[in-house]
């Protein structure tokens, strides 16, 4: 593998960074812009700016489950890594451009299984760490829905005797701080999927040693990719999470934060790649139930659940061509 290979790739998987932070600036802003907390402008660098120093606060474990802990890295070469970055790519791609809030880390997990079974067969995959990620599909959501509910149902009972015009007025302060956080958790789980896949391309071009690790100039640039793409915005996106699952006031986008946060929290120090968006729409939908089940729109949460599952096989397929094409180009 030459160093042009190298360093072609390593900027494709910072492209994705960057996609990732575009294609998930709703996760970390929807909540907080949709209850006029702050203006977009304002929210996108707040976000930002706790994506980017996300890398003080938690260790690199989720970014040695990718990568060493889904596919055999005796199968991961420079070619299995462009493919699943192209069928990473593609289908947050596509999914941005039809605002529908699907997982860039599914799509990235689908993508390096999908590049890794078409070279080596399903033998290919580290069946314990790619069914635990598969496990978080339905786990990450499910728990930010129950922490939300839970969150909603104890703040309301605190401050029942409240008038709604004070806990508005409390609650939008607490926005700042429950976004800060759940800001922190995406960027400490989902930036640490490129920084294992630049180092598995490391490792597998010999550039890292015997030992695999991560470099800390991997680590600078996966979180300065993030904040970067976080920065811009996917707009379409946002519309969708902060508006048409339900209407959120102040404090029911702190709980959805808090429950999200926790969540992320919980995930990354296991060392679990969980999807950011799932975790989050799952804690948006246990406020609005709280609520009332018919404040949930659940015609829109059925079609994200619905771009879910199809969002492994199909960045899995795109993949498996990508590295079709590519074992052929490289």
């Amino acid at each position: 593998m030459s160093f042009e290979v190298v360093v072609l790739l390593v900027l494709l998987a910072l492209a994705f960074d960057f996609m990732n932070g575009f294609h998930d600036a709703a996760n970390s802003i929807a909540t907080i812009v949709s209850t006029r907390v702050l203006r977009p402008q304002y929210a996108v660098a707040w976000a930002a700016f706790f994506n980017f120093i996300a890398f003080l606060f938690f260790g690199l474990h989720v970014a040695n489950t990718v990568g060493k802990g889904i596919i055999d890295p005796v199968v991961a070469d420079h070619v299995v890594v462009f493919g699943a970055l192209v069928g990473a790519i593609a289908w947050n791609v596509i999914t941005w451009w039809f605002g529908i809030p699907s997982s860039s880390s599914h799509a990235l997990i689908g993508g390096l299984a999908g590049a890794a079974m078409a070279k080596a067969g399903p033998g290919a995959l580290v069946a314990s760490g790619f069914f635990k990620t598969a496990a978080a599909i339905v786990a990450s959501p499910m728990l930010g829905l129950l922490l939300g509910a839970a969150l909603m149902v104890a703040v309301s009972w605190m401050f029942r005797r409240e008038t709604p015009a004070r806990v508005d007025r409390w609650f939008r302060r607490m926005q700042l701080v429950s976004a800060s956080l759940y800001s922190l958790g995406h960027g400490g789980n989902d930036a640490q999927k490129t920084m294992g896949i630049i180092a598995m391309l490391l490792f597998s071009a010999g550039m890292l040693g015997p030992e695999f690790h991560v470099p800390f100039w991997v680590v600078i640039t996966c979180q300065a990719a993030m904040g970067l793409g976080t920065l811009f915005g996917g707009w379409r996106i946002v519309k969708t999470m902060g508006m048409r699952i339900t209407k959120l006031q102040p404090v029911g986008g702190f709980c959805a934060e808090t429950g999200g946060a926790i969540t992320l929290f919980l995930a990354t120090g296991l060392g679990i790649p969980v999807s950011t968006t799932h975790t989050i729409t799952g804690a948006i939908v246990g406020v609005g139930s709280v609520r009332n089940a018919s404040a949930v729109r659940w015609g829109v949460a059925g079609n994200i659940v619905l771009a879910w599952v199809f969002t492994i096989p199909c960045s899995a397929a795109i993949a498996a061509a990508a590295w079709w094409v590519g074992s052929r180009v490289f």
